[in-house]
This record gives C-alpha cells, sequence and structure tokens, in this order.
C-alpha cells in the first residue's frame, strides 16, 4: 500500500519567531479580554509578515513562526512590528499591554506540508525565548547578513546554549519597540545634476489586478527620463520600495538622495486611461508642476510621452527639443503584447522559481504576438539565465541556446534599445563567452542609457566576466547609486563580489558576498564566491560551512561543472574560483 506520508522537503529560510511574553498572566487577569488583543496584534503582524515577502509556516495559540527569502526582510518585518505593537499598546496599562519576544535566525529547515521544523526552527525559537519583550534576538549567521544593511544598535548577548544543539550559538539582541528606536538611513548627498525619483502610481482602477499596468507606466516613464544625459534618475525598484506606504517626500528626497521626487496614479476603465502626476522638490515639498492626461488605451505610448516632457520641462527649462525627442521610442506597437510583457516584470519581482517560469512563459507569449518585441527578447534573457544561475534550471547546453538566441533577437529587433544591448552583452558573455562582442554591446548600452542602473549593472558583469574588475566596480557603484534601496540589489552584490574576487581582495569580496545573501537567503552566486573568498583567506572551517549550505541549494553543484559555467574570460579567473572551492570542500 503506497505511503500517504507528505514529502519533507530541506532548504535554508530566514526564520522568525514569535511568543506573547507572560501570557499566562494576561489569561488569568482577563481571559476575553487577552483573546481579543491577540486577535487584534495578530492581525497587525500578519499583515506585516506578508508585507515584507514572509509565509506563516506554524502557529500556536500565542506563537508565530514565518520564513522569509531574506535575513534583511525578516528582521525589517520584526522591527516594524515591534513598533507597530507597541502604537497599539499606548494608552493600555501597564500591566495589561500585550508585548511579543521575536527571534531571527537563518539557517536550514525541513518543510512538510508547510508546517516548519529542524534546526533552524530550535535555534529561532530559543532565540525568541531570551529576547526582552517588545524586543528582538538574532542569532550570529542573522547578525552577520544584516549588521551593515540594518541600522540598529545590536548588543553581544554572547554564546547561548540551544536544547539539542551541539554548540552554543551567539546571540545579538536589541528593544525597537517604541524605547529604542532605529537610526534614520543615512542621507545620500545630491549628484552634481539634476535628480529625480519616480514614485510608484496609485492604481485607481477598479481592477486590483491593473496594479502591473500602472507599475508598467512608471517604468516607462523612468526609462524615458534616464535616457537624458544631463539627468539623474533612480532607478523604479528603489522607487517601489514606497509602494503601499504614506510616505513623505521629504524622507524619500533624503534617502534617496536626489532633488524631485514625481508622484502620480492611474486609471484604467475599459479602453480609456487617465493619468495624473505632480512634481514636488523634496527638500522643500513645493510643488512645481501637476497635470492630469486622458486617453485611449491605444494612445498610452504618447500619454508617458507627455508626462515625461512636462516632467522635464519643468525641472530644466531650457531643455533642447532634441533630448525631448530621445524620449520617444516606443517598445511596440502591439498592445496585447506589452500587456503580456508588463505581466512578465510583475512576475520577476517575486524572486521564485514558479514566478521566473511564468514569467519567462509570458516573454514568450509577447514574442509570438510580436516577433520583432526587443525589449520581450531581453525579459526572456533575464528570466532565462537567473534561473540557471538560481539552480532552477538543470540544462545547461539549453539554457546556453535559449539565452544567446534571444540575445541575438533582441540586438537585431532594435539594436538602439540599450536595455536589450546590455541584457544580450551579460548573456553572450556569460553563456557565450563572447567577451570582445560583449564589451562592444556594454559600452554602447551605457552609451546610449548611462542612468540606467540596470545598464550599468550589466554592464558591470560583462567587466567583472573580462577580468576588468576596475571598470566593472565603477559600473556596479554607479547602478548601486542610482538603484539604492533595490528588492533585486542581491544582483548587484553578486557583481562586486566578482569583482573583487578576481581582483585578489577576498576580504571586500567576502563582505560583498554577505550583503548579497542577507538581501536573499537562497543565493547561489554569491554563496559561490563567499566559500571560495573564505578558503583563500584560510578560513577553511567558515568556508566548509557555506559550501554545505551551498550543497543545500543546489545538491548537484560540483567543481566540474564550475569549469563549465560562469564562463571567465581568463583560464586563470576559472582556475582561482576552483582552487577556492575545493579548498572549500566541494566536490569534484
Amino acid at each position: 500500500m503506497p505511503s500517504t506520508a507528505q514529502p519533507i522537503e530541506r532548504k535554508l529560510a530566514a526564520i522568525f519567531a514569535a511568543d506573547v511574553a507572560g501570557y499566562s498572566r494576561l489569561m488569568g487577569q482577563d481571559e476575553v479580554g487577552t483573546l481579543r488583543t491577540l486577535a487584534s496584534h495578530r492581525e497587525i503582524m500578519d499583515r506585516l509578515i506578508a508585507e515584507h515577502r514572509g509565509r506563516i509556516a506554524n502557529t500556536a495559540g500565542d506563537s508565530v513562526l514565518a520564513e522569509f527569502p531574506s535575513v534583511v526582510d525578516a528582521v525589517q518585518c520584526a522591527v516594524e512590528v515591534q513598533k507597530a505593537l507597541a502604537e497599539a499598546n499606548e494608552g493600555v496599562p501597564e500591566d495589561r499591554q500585550m508585548s511579543f519576544r521575536i527571534g531571527v535566525h537563518v539557517g536550514d529547515v525541513m518543510v512538510r506540508g508547510g508546517d516548519l521544523f529542524g534546526e533552524g526552527v530550535n535555534i529561532a525559537a530559543r532565540l525568541q525565548s531570551i529576547s526582552e519583550p517588545g524586543a528582538l534576538c538574532l542569532s550570529g549567521a542573522a547578525y552577520d547578513y544584516v549588521k551593515q544593511l540594518v541600522p540598529l544598535a545590536f548588543r553581544d548577548l554572547g554564546p547561548q546554549a540551544v536544547k539539542n544543539i551541539g554548540q552554543p550559538v551567539r546571540a545579538y539582541g536589541t528593544r525597537v519597540g517604541g524605547r529604542e528606536q532605529t537610526a534614520e538611513r543615512k542621507a545620500l548627498p545630491l549628484p552634481d545634476k539634476p535628480s529625480i525619483a519616480v514614485l510608484p502610481f496609485g492604481n485607481m482602477s477598479a481592477d486590483l489586478e491593473q496594479e502591473y499596468f500602472a507599475d508598467g507606466v512608471v517604468e516607462e516613464i523612468v526609462t524615458a527620463l534616464s535616457r537624458i544625459k544631463w539627468l539623474f534618475v533612480i532607478a523604479p525598484t528603489s522607487s517601489f520600495t514606497y509602494k503601499g506606504r504614506g510616505v513623505d517626500v521629504k524622507q524619500v528626497g533624503r534617502e534617496l538622495g536626489v532633488r524631485y521626487v514625481l508622484e502620480g496614479s492611474l486609471r484604467k476603465l475599459g479602453n480609456r486611461v487617465r493619468i495624473t502626476g505632480q512634481l514636488i522638490e523634496a527638500a522643500s515639498g513645493a510643488h512645481l508642476w501637476a497635470g492630469r492626461f486622458d486617453g485611449d488605451v491605444s494612445s498610452i505610448f504618447e500619454l508617458q510621452d507627455e508626462v515625461t516632457e512636462r516632467v522635464v520641462g519643468a525641472i530644466e527649462p531650457s531643455l533642447r527639443d532634441a533630448e525631448i525627442e530621445r524620449t520617444r521610442n516606443k517598445p511596440t506597437e502591439n498592445l496585447d503584447a506589452y500587456d503580456l510583457y508588463l505581466r512578465g516584470q510583475f512576475e520577476l519581482t517575486q524572486l521564485s522559481r514558479e514566478t521566473y517560469a511564468a514569467a519567462a512563459d509570458l516573454f514568450r507569449r509577447a514574442i509570438t504576438m510580436d516577433p520583432n518585441y526587443s525589449d520581450a527578447y531581453a525579459g526572456l534573457v533575464d528570466t532565462v539565465g537567473r534561473s540557471f544561475g538560481m539552480g532552477w534550471i538543470d540544462d545547461y547546453e539549453w539554457t546556453v541556446n535559449e539565452t544567446c538566441q534571444a540575445a541575438r533577437r533582441a540586438i537585431t529587433t532594435d539594436p538602439e534599445n540599450a536595455t536589450s544591448l546590455a541584457s544580450a552583452a551579460w548573456a553572450l558573455a556569460l553563456f557565450g563567452g563572447y567577451f570582445d562582442e560583449a564589451l562592444e554591446l556594454a559600452a554602447r548600452a551605457v552609451q546610449l542609457h548611462p542612468n540606467s542602473a540596470y545598464v550599468r549593472t550589466h554592464a558591470g558583469f560583462v567587466h567583472a566576466y573580462a577580468g576588468e574588475s576596475d571598470q566593472a566596480l565603477a559600473h556596479f557603484i554607479l547602478g548601486r547609486r542610482m538603484n539604492p534601496v533595490d528588492p533585486r540589489g542581491w544582483i548587484t552584490f553578486i557583481g562586486l563580489a566578482t569583482a573583487h574576487f578576481f581582483a585578489r581582495r577576498f576580504e571586500e569580496a567576502e563582505k560583498a558576498a554577505r550583503r548579497g545573501i542577507a538581501q536573499m537567503v537562497r543565493n547561489i552566486g554569491s554563496r559561490r564566491l563567499l566559500a571560495a573568498a573564505l578558503a583563500h583567506l584560510d578560513r577553511v572551517e567558515e568556508a566548509r560551512e557555506v559550501a554545505r549550505e551551498l550543497l543545500t541549494l543546489q545538491p548537484n553543484l560540483t567543481v566540474s561543472f564550475n569549469r563549465r559555467f560562469p564562463r571567465y574570460r581568463h583560464p586563470w579567473m576559472t582556475e582561482l574560483l576552483i582552487e577556492g572551492l575545493r579548498k572549500a570542500g566541494l566536490p569534484e
């Protein structure tokens, strides 16, 4: 008789464990009132966990266990939970206030039927138990990833004994529940030229599924603005971190380092579209311009052009007509293909195997509708290439053919599309080994679109794979400045780690790799470089631990595989990586 037991999956995750402090005492005082308060507090906690890309796995009475794809997300969620619950407790007598303890750890867990088990869960639960009420406690592993990324003052609590765990776990604690606040994010200096961030447009449509359409309009406006060489434009992935939040434009200006902020809304009803926008000087909050644009969906590109022209005109009245004309490149005249493309880009924001597969399918459907749609080919290149790098596709030869063919089509269908040129350059270097051509394409992309974080990052990878670390770092650093709070910033940190590694700056490579892992726990590229860098620093035991995590994520990874992928221009580059990975214990 076949077994009905559910299969067990093992994976690395950031674990968030929360529990009410003094729950039995509160229940003894007022059972009904305590249950009511718990329900309202849980509503706040559940909402914040979802907003930070978390998944609630186990709940039992007054406890919550959740997993996150990023250690940074887990810690930031814990901070916001404690601050929100502290506000909810205001005005309540101190002996009736309900406070949670929270523990955060990153490590190996087992998943069965959606529930989490194993050593990682045990450690997070133990950390929760030693946390102060209204505070959070991190393991040393979690702390190492977030100490440079989260503006909190942590106290070293020393090694802590954990039941059924052989070695003590180092713990770090901090209080955030209204008593010890986080430091403000450091203000970024203004660039030496006009700078702007375009915030996510509010979706005023009755159909919530049109959210992706509003996001797509913002991305098109950013793309048009960023073609203007004298203008510094923040990438949309940084701007989109403010989505769904009531924000102060002065704070946005400080945190992103921009002089101007554009905000607006979009309403799509049937075939009609209305776009509203207003341009604000961030430092003063003064409104410099406001406009409303109505039209048929078939004229959406003209509406985007009009918004862009008006914004640019408000920033710099002396803008030359030639600069205006450069914002008028339309991606496709096939609106159905454009719709599929936007849906694909939306799926890419979710960072999972399933959503990346869905994105690839949407890009292929867009290409079927419009075989000359360069942006859709670029999207397919990015999706398939990243999926292979994350270990979500096993067939190397198929991936090489798929990415390189799509890259060629992206170039030939629109040789002036900087995004497509940059994506093609990345794929042709990484998967094809065509380094001379890739470097030329990357240079052309930067010339066409110098203010694009996407272009700068992909150009950085091409130079890094070609062994030109200094040029690569220049692109990565500038791309990071244009996109300072990018949720996909882990990709840039892989690039920074790559450039430092091949410049033999192994300590800098370690720092960049750890920051990449903090943003994306299941980050194979950063872990591979981290293991090799630690080995070259003669920190072999640490390197072996990272290699074990790497094999948990990609069990079939071997030294021989790393001789084929990624492709590097010079044989010494491959050997340097192989030497480190072999020393870290990666199987042959």
